[in-house]
């Protein structure tokens, strides 16, 4: 071979291995900066006791006061709870923040502030703003009161518990923490070996991370200033709407954007911060589907059913009688409704059952101490971290069978209806379906809680029966199925937000206990509060509908009485939505991601049915805020929707404490604003001028 071909390969070689040499080096600098947790090498992490702080709990009680009012008011008017796992942790740093800032300026601050605590304190404010929603306080518990059992059929006098202080906390209490027991010993799995995603818990410890590093604190600085501004504008904004307001008879719920003058039926808006920032936060298509929902039922379908009077049903019916008009609207919602459920129930739990098959098939569950050597520098150091403290099995199961035990001995003395055995039936049941909704979730980010509590309902109904109270035996099944897969869900997630902040899973267990607790007490003082305050709590057309009461109520009615009371044609109108909202959630599943988000979710169409569109129209402009945001400018888009739709959650949430004050005294706003239409308008200047 010739000397200069042997130096062309020699030098071909050398410049091979440079070539490499650089892009290792650049592999290494890109993990480098992606890396989270090189970012904070050198920051020791505190022990979990250090991690769950005074300062921190009492932050998550001023917290969970705040989340528990916004959850209970979108619980009595929507029903529709958006994820708060975000809103929890921007606002717990940020008060803990301003404290520390405080303490560091008098030369007073003896810890720091940091990750795990915020993390602490966001685990503590969704296990306690969380129970407003497991609690059921806007569907099965309030279901049991004289006021919605009017609404409905039965036997009223017998099937009905009238709401009390007492009785709400001591029932919350005692089936509020067999769900977290009942998955701790299953969070190495799920977390470590199975690795689920939890998008939400994913989003929130990503934000959180964010917050403590030195680029991100100045980033979380101008979000933080967003949420205060759109806080103070809806507050001020809340407080407007009452002054100038005065109840149902006048002010922003009378506001038409548009409707149907001949049914006496209209779309309209109240202005709304709440439903705007939830607008915000929903996916485009969640929105939407209100909207066509409300176009749907109360545009088309209720005024051409209530030309159907005198034939279909009688004419000489109550608005609110089930054997009338309202009867379609609930029974179609709840149609609708557990056609959706039944449907995303079956397909993840056939995606759990196939997924824990892959796993055991392929031996993909590693033992605890073997670290994979592909393992990214975070997931080796979060891995690390998550395994160190470790909650003892043996102490979740005895948990487990204590509270449980306690719970069967102690509900039948508030729910007489619903027997020991029922409950212990479900107790057994009860941890396979929580790793259920759990796995799900993980998958999916959709807990099916209240999927399960209906299940729960139907299966007890039929087992009590009609004579032996079985509507209030389901709805208290309901309670107790609930709680459980509610809280094992909300748990997964908290563990994996913990487990990317490097919070102790001993921390988080803990934290959820005491948020838990704090919970059991808000909840029921909150929702008290509501209803000493408003006196049509839970009538229709009211403020304060509580909707989704009369849908439960009527799903227990159905498990004891069956169909045959509903008016004609209404079981073969149920029956079509039933299948249409199973055939709608398929053709999402086959179009795939990309088209999928053009086809409307049959479970967000369903609740304009009963109780209107009012809200719909607030949400899709909060959709079209961000939307056109998105256009102008997505990087300020992306980096401050959120801390701008949580202040205006929280502000309007927040002045919901002093109007429900205000209304416990008497105090009447001093302005009332109308807007009437066009004919009604001279009609009154007639009777002015007369």
């Amino acid at each position: 071979m010739p000397i200069n071909s042997t130096r062309k390969i020699a030098n071909n070689n050398e410049t091979m291995v440079m070539v490499k040499d650089e892009e290792k080096l650049e592999e290494e600098e890109e993990e480098e900066e992606a890396s989270i947790e090189k970012g904070f090498e050198g920051k020791s992490v505190p022990t979990w006791q250090k991690q769950i702080t005074v300062r921190a709990i009492i932050v998550s009680f001023l917290l969970s006061v705040l989340f528990t009012f916004i959850v209970m008011k979108l619980n009595l008017t929507t029903g529709i709870i958006p994820s708060l796992n975000v809103s929890a942790g921007l606002l717990g740093f940020f008060f803990v923040k301003t404290w520390t800032k405080v303490l560091e300026k008098s030369g007073l601050l003896n810890q720091p502030f940091t990750r795990q605590e915020n993390t602490v304190i966001q685990t503590c404010v969704v296990a306690a703003s969380g129970i407003a929603f497991s609690g059921g306080f806007g569907s099965y518990l309030f279901a049991m009161s004289p006021t919605v059992a009017k609404q409905s059929s039965g036997n009223v006098m017998m099937d009905v518990k009238i709401p009390g202080l007492g009785w709400m906390i001591a029932f919350l209490f005692v089936v509020s923490f067999l769900g977290i027991f009942s998955v701790v010993p299953l969070r190495k799995i799920m977390i470590v070996d199975f690795r689920l995603t939890y998008p939400s818990g994913t989003a929130t410890a990503t934000l959180i991370n964010s917050f403590h590093t030195t680029e991100g604190a100045k980033l979380a600085k101008k979000q933080v200033q967003a949420l205060g501004k759109f806080f103070s504008f809806s507050f001020l904004w809340g407080f407007f709407q009452w002054f100038f307001t005065s109840g149902d008879s006048c002010g922003f719920s009378s506001f038409p954007t548009f409707g149907l003058e001949a049914y006496q039926r209209k779309f309209f808006f109240d202005f709304s911060a709440t439903y705007v920032g939830v607008g915000m936060i929903c996916p485009y298509i969640i929105n939407i589907s209100l909207l066509i929902g409300g176009i749907l039922s109360w545009g088309v379908m209720w005024p051409l059913i209530e030309d159907k009077k005198g034939d279909w049903y009688p004419s000489d019916l109550k608005q609110s009688s089930l054997h009338g008009l309202q009867g379609y609207k609930v029974f179609i919602a709840i149609a609708m409704i557990l056609g959706d459920g039944l449907y995303n129930f079956v397909k993840v739990l056939g995606r759990t059952l196939y997924g824990l098959y892959n796993q055991f098939k392929h031996n993909s569950v590693a033992p605890s101490q073997d670290l994979s050597p592909t393992l990214s520098f975070d997931d080796k150091r979060r891995t690390e971290m998550f395994l160190k403290d470790q909650i003892p099995s043996w102490f979740a199961i005895s948990g487990y069978v204590i509270i449980a035990i306690i719970s069967t001995i102690t509900i039948p003395y508030i729910f007489h209806q619903l027997k020991w055995y029922h409950i212990l039936c479900i107790y057994i049941f009860g941890p396979a379906l929580a790793f259920c909704n759990a796995y799900g979730c993980g998958l999916t980010d959709w807990s099916l809680a209240s999927t399960y509590g209906k299940l729960a309902i139907f299966i007890i109904c039929a087992w009590a029966g009609a004579a032996n109270g079985g509507v209030i035996a389901g709805l208290a099944a309901c309670g107790v199925m609930m709680n459980i897969v509610s809280t094992a869900s909300d748990l997964m997630q908290d563990f994996k937000t913990g487990y990317m902040t490097l919070a102790s899973p001993k921390s988080m267990f803990v934290s959820q206990i005491i948020g838990t607790a704090m919970g059991c007490i808000i909840s029921p003082c909150v929702f008290w509060l509501f209803y000493q305050a408003f006196g049509t709590l839970g009538q229709p057309g009211s403020p304060y509908p509580a909707p989704y009461a009369l849908v439960y109520r009527n799903i227990a009615i159905l498990g004891v009485d069956g169909v045959s009371a509903l008016p004609k044609n209404c079981l073969v109108l149920c029956c079509v939505f039933f299948a249409g909202a199973i055939i709608i959630n398929l053709v999402r599943d086959l179009a795939g991601e990309k088209y999928a988000k053009f086809i409307p979710v049959p479970m967000a169409m369903a609740i304009p049915f009963y109780i209107g569109s009012y809200f719909a129209i607030d949400m899709c402009v909060g959709s079209l805020i961000l939307f056109v945001w998105q256009k102008v400018d997505r990087a300020k888009a992306d980096a401050f929707g959120s801390a701008v739709a949580s202040g205006l959650i929280c502000g309007d949430g927040i002045w919901s404490l002093p109007s429900s004050f205000l209304a416990l005294g008497g105090v009447q706003p001093p302005i009332c604003m109308k807007f009437l239409s066009r004919a009604a308008n001279v009609k009154v200047d007639a009777f002015l001028g007369s």
